[in-house]
This record gives C-alpha cells, structure tokens and sequence, in this order.
C-alpha cells in the first residue's frame, strides 16, 4: 500500500504530468471563454432582435388565441437553461374577449420563462423548449351558459399537403410553482381549486399523441363535482408522480399512479376524461387502505357528515368508483367497495364487535333515476358481528334513499338468553338461563342516523328459559316461547309457563302489532288464550301490582332504548285473556271447570262471563280488581247457584262474620250479589271493606247451634229443638256499608219458629236487628203445599217482638220493637 501511494506521488510530480494537466486546465478554460462568449452573443442577438423576438412570440400566441395577451416586461436571462434561450416575461396577463362581463383572468402571473431552442430561433422559427410558470393564478371559468375562457385558444389548423412536412410548435416540458389552479365549472356545478406548489411535467411526443410522468405537489381546496354537496379531500395535501397519456384520436387523457399521497394516506389511482367538444365523460378509480375517519374526511361534506357517526377502528381496503360528465349537472355516479375484516364497528345505537362483511355504497342505486341521495344505497352482504355480546348474522342488509333511509334486511340470531341481561340498562327483567333462536326479516327507518321503529316478519323460539321480572317481583321457570310475526299479526304460540307450583299453557295474539307498538302502545290488544290445569290465584296478584318505583337518576338525556320502549309498551297496552283451568284454588276456595274472559288495562283486572264449579254448584261472575296502594281494590256481581251454603263461606272466612261459623248452617246457597271492597296482598278479604247489595236463598237448610236463637229459644220455647233447626224458606236481602250491613229483609221458616228480621247488623258495635217471632210452633208448616198456605198461618197466635242490640261488645235481647233512634241512623 505504501509503496502505491509512493508510486503515485511520485507520477504527480512528474514532469509528464504537470504538462499534461497544464493542457486540460487551457481546455476548461477554453470552453468557458467559449460559453460566455456564446452565451454573451446570445445576448447581442437578442438585444439586437429584441423587437423581432417579441413580435415573433407576440404573433405566434395572438395567433392561438381570441382575446388579449399583456406582458408587462421581458428580459433575457444570461446563462439559465443552456444552450437554451431564455425568456423571462414578467406580470403576464390573458383575458378572453368576454372577461369584461365574468372577470375571471386565464391567466395572470408574475413571471414566465420561456426556453426557446436556439437553433430553431436562428431559423427564425419558434420552437419553446420548456415553459416555467412561477407565482401565477391560473382560472378556468365556464358559465351557466356553456360559454368557457378557456375557448380564448383557437383550434388548430388541419395540416395541408403543403404544409404537412413543416413541424408545429410544441412545448417539451413545463414547471409550475406557486400557482393558484381553478376550474370553475357553473354548467355542471364543479369547482376543483387547487394551491400547486410544484409540478413538473416532461412530455414524449408521437406526432399528435403525446406522454407525460407529472409530478404534482399541491393543496387541494376543493374538488367538488357538485358544489351543493362540498369538496372531496379539502385543505389536504396531494403529491405523487402521474403518468399521463393523451390521444389526439381518441381525444382523452389517461392517468395511472401508484402510491399518490392524499393527506398521509397512500392511494393507487387509474382515470380517463374526454376532452372532445361533445363527449366530456370522466372516470377516476381509486383504491387504498384506510382509516374510516381519514377516508370520511376525504369526502364531500353531505357524506362524511352521516359517516362521522359512524367508525371502524381497523384499516379497511378501500375502492372507490366515480364516474360522470364534466358537463353536466349533478353528482357524478359514486361506487364505494369495502371490505371489513375483524373489526370493530361503533353505531350510534352502541357498538358492533367482531365485525366482518363487505360493504358497497352507490348513489345510483336505481340507473334511471339519476345520481342524488335519494338515489342512493348502502349495500352490505355476508355481515356477522355481536351486539353486546348477541350474535347477529345478516345474509344482505340494504339502506336505501339516503335522504328518508330505509333499512331492511334478514337477520339470523343464535344465542344464550341470559346474554340479553348485557342490553337492558333498566334492568327490569333478569333472565337466568334458555335459549333463543331468531329468523327474522327486518325494516327499520333511520333517523339523525339512530335506529327507528324496527319491525319484523319471521320468528323467535326461546326455551327453558327462567326469568325474573323486577317490576312485578314475578319469578318464572323453564319457559318455552314460540313467537311469529306477520304482517298482520305477532302470534305468540306454544308458551309453557312455569310459576312456583303453577303450570300455564299460553297461545296470544296481538292484531295490527307492527303499527301499534310504536304509535299507539295504548290501543294495542294482547288477546291470550290460557289453559290451566292447576292453579293458584294468590300467587299472581302480585303480577298486578304497580312497578316498583326507581329513584331517579340524574343523568344527560339520551334517546330510549329498546328495551325502555319494549317495558313502556307492556304497562300501556292492553290484555284480553280467555282462561280455562282445570282446577283454581283461591284461599280455601276450590273451583273446577274454571273460563273467563279476562282484560288487563294499566294494571286493572277486569273478569268477564266468568263461570266456575265449586262447592256443588257453580258461579257466574263479572269482576274488577285493581292496586290500590298496598292492598288491591275489587268489585264484582255475582250469581251463585246452589253451592254448598258451609263450603261456600269457609272459602271467603266467612266473609268476616264472628257471630256464627260455617259449622252453624248447611244448605244449598243460590245468591245474587254485586259487591266492592278490598283484598290484601295475600287475597285475603278485609273485614269491614266490603260495600253493596246480596240477595241470597238457601234450600234444604239447617241452623246448627247458633246462638242468637238458642238465647231466644231458651227463654221463649224451652220445649223446642232451637239446636238443630230445619229450613222450608230462608232468604235475605242486604246492603253492606262496610262495617254495618242493612237487613232489609231475612225471613227465615223453620222447624222451630218462623223469624222475620230488619234492622241493622254491625260486625263490630251498633247491631240493631228488630225481631218478629210467632210464638206458635211451626214444626208441621213444611208439610202445607203451598207457599200461600205458609203464609196464611205464619203469624197466627201470639207474635213476641224482640230487639237484638249490641252493648259492651256482647249481643242482647230484649222485648220490644227497634230503637228509633237508630232506625233513624240506619
């Protein structure tokens, strides 16, 4: 290495190399003094031909173009772009003949080079090598009226034999920076503004056609193809190298790249337009990987405003479609094809996770209804996704006219039911296990781009689930539900209800359900078909009891969930039940053969053409309870038909009365009664509530012990069976107030005596009953055949009048008719 460099040294300072290298310094120096010199008669030529130059260039622009072309001054520049000669032309102006009526100049700029060839400026010929606009607005105007700016340049001349051989002008390469670029497009509403810093521009000609590869480096402020809606890509940065082709035949421009840089995202872009007076057709197709919120910002303000609501939180691949008329009016026709994978899909109803599906958006969804929002589809196929953790696949899902959307769809649902505890913020019903099935075609509005009134055609099957629901503290157990809907119809079919020891089988039906559910909840009508073969009534009165009232809750309005809306539409509407039972027990009273028909409004229950067996003989009843406060308010009209008289009353307690049990009295019971009053939580009768009319008569019936008349009869007919007394008649006619009840009426024929009496009855103080007793025994009345002949002989012979008052809380009798005092209290 040492003896290299040594070498080296050694060849540098020889005498051979000093006299070659002083040869090389005088070339160098040769071929400056040549350049400037040439360079410097450039100069003098053009000082020289200054006049003729300017014509020349004047001549050849005025020429091409109708209107008037201004440059403020020009210069030579001594040395830039060698062996080219150029031309600097300073505050450049053209204007069309019209500017004068639109104002809006062609061109103005602060300086123009121009590179002319020199040989061909020797020829006297003008050939511009390369054009350099610096610091220039460039401005494309076309009015409503079709009338252009642009049309200042005049067509180009056919080439003739003569002339065919003599080349054209034409301009190799062109620069821009600093230039302001609009076309401003009223006939078809388009404005594209752009803020070019740099483009750089070299071009191959083949005779007419010619190629390009175009830098471009510039700020878009707008690229509206419909000035209604807004710009695409506003205020973001553009830059990338296009490779562009223009063919003279064909008159169209063809433009292709790859990685062009919108903003920070990368883009692949492959466009046409015609350019021909009668064909101004266009396409852009444009394809990436993007972020939903850097692809909705890219986009015209009428989109990306309903986009925002929206977003997905993975890149997505992205291609994008547009096709149109530079002429005319209107949005050009969008495609917008996306593919989603994995991802995560924020809604304004909540969030989609797991989301995959491929989406395509169109704003010409039907081709001969033009390009508009009313026009326009979102189209997404194969989506599946979970919604709080539901699963939810979608076959094809279609939002039409984006203006009033419309969605609608197929949706396919397999799920454990207790995941549906996860969407209820009320919680008001908690579900514990079971499982559900959905098949269900579907169409909903969207309005503010939320969800809106949803509705279904298919069904939901749901079995063994158990729930409890919160507002009626009601538990329920292995549930199986069959739900249709139609689009007459919700049929709800097959419903196993298991409640505590209570089995209920439910088939319903709810007319006009798809419309009343969300516009009139009030006027909706549950007709339920229920069929019992055992059942305890007690158990479900707390089914009717009002919702437990939630403290409320501070918090920002926010729209109603489904499941507020779904709980808002059960309290409101109403409930037709036809119920037949096997077997009802209710307190003591059990009763087979049970139907009735059975209305549930705003937590009333209201029985109608109620029958039933019990106690050996039936009922037929029409009744209303509703809660009132803790306990619950009934009122019912009654018809009973010999029942047993003992049973009857151990089933109702006796309906309150202390002064004789079920054991004192047998017979068969035929009443009529029409009764209000008040149950407590437990069913239960409570004394004294109880207000309206009974009619009431007993055949085949026996007083046993009772002690009212045993005190009489000890005193009045010692000598008689007063324990065991036997009835031909006994038969009343009350009105309970309550506490008190009137006697109007009870007449009673027995094997003892015959007792008429009236007054009033207390089951606690102020008992008043008058007493009017036949002192003759009776015991052979029941063998007269008439009834005419019991009455002839009822009162006959002495007639004792009593009083039975009540004093200190025990029961007396004394002689003598009612106190009128309170006869007059009654």
């Amino acid at each position: 290495m040492k003896e290299t460099l040594h070498r080296m040294k050694v060849f540098f300072q020889s005498a051979g190399f000093k006299k070659y290298a002083k040869r090389f310094g005088f070339f160098i120096l040769g071929l400056i003094a040549l350049l400037l010199i040439a360079c410097g008669g450039l100069s003098i030529y053009f000082n020289r031909n200054k006049a003729e130059i300017i014509a020349k260039v004047n001549t050849k622009i005025n020429d091409n173009i109708n209107g008037k072309f201004h440059i403020g001054d020009f210069h030579y520049k001594f040395l830039t772009g060698f062996p080219n000669f150029t031309l600097a032309l300073k505050d450049v102006e053209i204007k069309d003949n019209q500017w004068e009526k639109h104002k809006h100049t062609l061109l103005k700029a602060q300086e123009i080079e121009v590179r002319l060839n020199i040989i061909s400026l020797l020829q006297k010929e003008i050939n511009i090598h390369k054009v350099l606009i610096n610091d220039a607005q460039i401005y494309i105007y076309k009015a409503a009226d079709g009338y252009s700016n642009s049309n200042i340049f005049k067509p180009k001349k056919k080439k003739t034999p003569e002339n065919k051989e003599k080349p054209e002008t034409t301009i190799d390469q062109i620069d821009l920076n600093n230039v302001r670029f609009t076309i401003d497009n009223l006939v078809g509403h388009k404005l594209f503004d752009f803020e070019v810093a740099s483009l750089k521009s070299k071009v191959d000609y083949d005779d007419d056609n010619w190629q390009t590869d175009l830098f471009l480096d510039t700020q878009i402020n707008s690229l509206a193809f419909n000035t209604v809606h807004g710009s695409f890509a506003k205020q973001k940065q553009l830059k990338g190298t296009l490779h562009v082709v223009y063919s003279s035949d064909k008159q169209k421009i063809d433009v292709k790249t790859d990685g062009l840089k919108i903003g920070t995202d990368s883009f692949d872009i492959v466009a046409f337009f015609n350019i021909a007076k009668n064909n101004s057709l266009f396409g852009i197709n444009i394809g990436t990987t993007i972020l939903w919120q850097n692809a909705s910002n890219l986009l015209s303000g009428n989109i990306s405003s309903k986009l925002d609501r929206f977003n997905l939180k993975k890149p997505i691949d992205v291609n994008c479609d547009i096709k149109g008329d530079l002429n005319a009016a209107g949005d050009p026709r969008i495609v917008v094809q996306a593919i989603i994978k994995d991802n995560e899909l924020s809604i304004p109803d909540g969030q989609l996770n797991d989301c995959n599906f491929k989406g395509i958006f169109t704003n010409n969804f039907k081709p001969k209804e033009g390009c508009s929002d009313a026009n326009s589809a979102v189209i997404l196929t194969r989506f599946s996704t979970t919604y709080q953790n539901i699963p939810l696949k979608i076959p094809q899902l279609s939002i039409n006219n984006l203006e009033k959307p419309l969605a609608t769809g197929t949706v396919h649902s397999d799920f454990d039911v207790s995941k549906l505890n996860e969407i209820s913020n009320d919680k008001w019903i908690q579900f514990s296990e079971g499982h559900a099935t959905a098949n269900l075609d579907f169409q909903f509005d969207i309005v503010d781009l939320y969800i809106n009134k949803p509705k279904f055609i298919g069904n939901v099957n749901v079995t063994n689930t158990s729930f409890y629901f919160i507002p009626k503290n009601v538990h329920a157990e292995k549930v199986n539900v069959q739900l249709e809907f139609t689009q007459e119809a919700l049929l709800i079919k097959k419903i196993a209800y298991k409640h505590k020891k209570n089995t209920i089988f439910i088939e319903g039906k709810i007319d006009n359900f798809l419309n009343l559910y969300y516009d009139a909840p009030e006027k909706m009508v549950v007709n339920w078909k229920i069929y019992c073969p055992n059942i305890d009534v007690r158990q479900f009165l707390g089914v009717m009891a009002a919702s437990k009232k939630e403290k409320p809750v501070a918090t920002t309005a926010k729209k109603p969930t489904m499941s507020h809306h779904l709980r808002s539409v059960i309290e409101k509407c109403s409930v037709v039940i036809d119920i037949k039972a096997d077997k009802i027990v209710y307190n003591k009273l059990t009763a087979t053969n049970t139907t009735a028909t059975i209305q549930m409004i705003n937590s009333k229950l209201v029985i109608k053409n109620g029958a039933l067996k019990t106690s050996g003989g039936s009922i037929n009843f029409n009744a209303e309870i509703s809660p009132s406060g803790k306990n619950f308010a009934f009122g019912s009209n009654a018809q009973v038909n010999q029942v047993d008289i003992a049973s009857f009353l151990r089933s109702f307690n006796n309906f309150g009365i202390k002064s004789f049990t079920p054991n004192n009295i047998r017979g068969k019971l035929s009443s009529n009664a029409n009764v209000t009053g008040f149950m407590n939580s437990n069913g239960e009768l409570i004394t004294n509530s109880t207000h309206g009319s009974l009619t009431f008569n007993v055949t085949q019936g026996a007083l046993i012990k009772f002690e009212p008349i045993m005190k009489v009869g000890k005193y009045a007919f010692p000598f008689r069976d007063v324990e065991n007394i036997t009835f031909s008649d006994l038969s009343g006619d009350f009105k309970l107030r309550g506490e008190m009840v009137d006697v109007n009426k009870l007449t009673i024929s027995s094997s003892v005596l015959n007792l008429d009496a009236k007054g009033v009855y207390s089951f606690g103080r102020g008992t008043n009953l008058a007493l009017t007793i036949p002192l003759r025994n009776s015991k052979d009345d029941a063998k007269l055949a008439t009834k005419a002949e019991r009455d002839a002989v009822r009162e006959k012979g002495i007639v004792l009048h009593l009083v039975a008052v009540e004093e200190n809380g025990k029961m007396k009798i004394k002689r003598g008719k009612k106190d009128k005092e309170k006869e007059k209290t009654k």
